[in-house]
């Protein structure tokens, strides 16, 4: 995305990886491939691979501006550009570009390794996204914070649990990015899916060009069965998901009336007509991007559906909606890392509005010092009507429960907020995260 609006969407390095210069760098890239594998399966001679390598690693001395002119006309940019590249190493060595293929061939594993490269540039902004979520759980594993459900106060835990839950999301969508990056295979069948313009040597050109690519190989072409372009749909949205979630917990902690966190950026994050406002423009970036993503995996989902050997729309669908996708997921990223790495938790903030909200907890432990005697069920309602008696007279639950006989107020209130195994549970989050982390280097 470029203009006004590309310093919120097209941030981080996911977006220049997906550019049009980036598009034309992997179809490129395809097309020598193609060249090195059928001098390598006997079909062309070796000097004409090089010499189309050689054309393919100059894009500028390539007429590119024609290629881009006359895309519309095939409906996609290959055939313009086998011409292209076919002028360019001339009648002798031509004999190498474009060796028995079909456009989808070279569009299908071009878009391949741009969503390779691209998630190559999403996962480093995760992984550091991941180390601000750990430093955040480390340092304050045992800080008090008011946990929240249906956007209603709950019980206690611990702002360390919540950043731990951060780091596990972020540790997850990597893993399964990784995954579905490992498996991403070449496309190449011709026509039709037969290799018959491969005389006789298509499986081995196949298996050549994946490995000239790093790709996996498939034993059919997968021209209309979309399961790559949906599994690269699906980890990306459920990437954008968990960093839109991260964002907006964010986001809240960050409203005034709470105030329990607060991003850190000079310049950044005021307002056109309130000279007091801070706003948590990184999170509120961040879950921008991440909206975007489930409208661009259904149009990729949707395009699943697709006719006979060659689909009529679909197909073409789906080259916008990744590159989108791809962008602002990354963007996504890229901002919350921004984020999380300047994030100030208000720990006195938390505490204090962990203390004043007691209620919660004191009606649990009610409930849970009753039900030796009253058994489970009636135990809870117990502790509901004395709930409600508060909120209908006005006063505190500690003074409806301080009236009971039954119970000893000093022994339900304890000690302090109870967090039950948050800390046991943040130190295995992290154990995993040091895990994953070592693995990749």
């Amino acid at each position: 995305m470029s203009g006004l609006f590309s310093g919120t969407f097209a941030r981080g390095g996911a977006a220049a990886a997906v550019s049009d210069a980036a598009w034309f760098d992997a179809l490129l890239d395809v097309e020598a491939a193609l060249a090195r594998a059928a001098a390598a399966t006997g079909l062309v001679p070796a000097t004409a691979a090089d010499a189309v390598t050689a054309a393919c690693a100059e894009p500028a001395g390539l007429d590119l501006a024609t290629v881009v002119a006359r895309a519309a006309d095939a409906g996609n940019p290959v055939p313009p550009l086998v011409r292209v590249l076919q002028a360019a190493v001339g009648e002798r060595d031509a004999v190498a570009v474009h060796v028995g293929a079909t456009s989808q061939d070279v569009l299908d594993t071009a878009l391949v390794l741009l969503a390779r490269r691209a998630i190559t540039a999403i996962d480093r902004d995760l992984e550091l996204a991941a180390e601000a979520a750990a430093g955040l759980a480390r340092a304050h594993r045992d800080d008090v914070v008011m946990g929240r459900t249906l956007m209603q106060q709950a019980l206690p835990t611990t702002f360390g649990l919540k950043a731990a839950g951060w780091l596990s999301g972020l540790d997850g969508a990597r893993l399964r990015l990784a995954e579905v990056v490992a498996t991403l295979p070449v496309q190449y069948g011709g026509a039709v899916g037969t290799l018959a313009g491969s005389d006789g040597s298509g499986t081995a050109l196949r298996a050549a060009l994946a490995t000239e690519l790093g790709l996996a190989t498939t034993p059919v072409p997968w021209h209309t069965v979309r399961l790559p372009i949906a599994d690269l749909a699906g980890a990306l949205g459920a990437s954008a998901g968990v960093l839109a979630t991260v964002a907006v917990d964010v986001v809240l902690m960050a409203q005034t009336e709470v105030g329990e966190a607060a991003e850190s950026g000079a310049g950044r994050g005021g307002s056109s007509a309130m000279p007091h406002k801070q706003n948590p423009v990184a999170a509120i970036s961040a879950r921008a991007c991440a909206r975007r993503a489930p409208g661009l995996v259904a149009t990729l989902l949707a395009a699943m559906e697709q006719e006979h050997e060659r689909a009529a729309g679909a197909w073409h669908s789906e080259w916008p909606a990744l590159t989108d996708l791809l962008a602002t997921v990354g963007s996504a990223a890229a901002w919350l890392v921004e984020s999380l790495s300047g994030l100030r938790p208000d720990v006195q903030r938390m505490a204090a509005t962990a203390a004043a909200a007691r209620d919660p907890e004191l009606a649990g432990a009610l409930a849970e010092a009753l039900t030796p005697v009253l058994g489970r069920g009636a135990a809870h309602d117990e502790a509901a009507a004395a709930v409600r008696e508060a909120a209908a007279t006005g006063r505190p639950l500690a003074d409806v429960v301080a009236g009971r006989d039954d119970v000893d107020l000093a022994d339900l209130l304890g000690a302090g907020p109870d967090v039950g195994e948050a800390g046991p549970q943040i130190d295995a989050v992290l154990t995993e995260h040091a895990h994953l982390t070592e693995g990749a280097r």
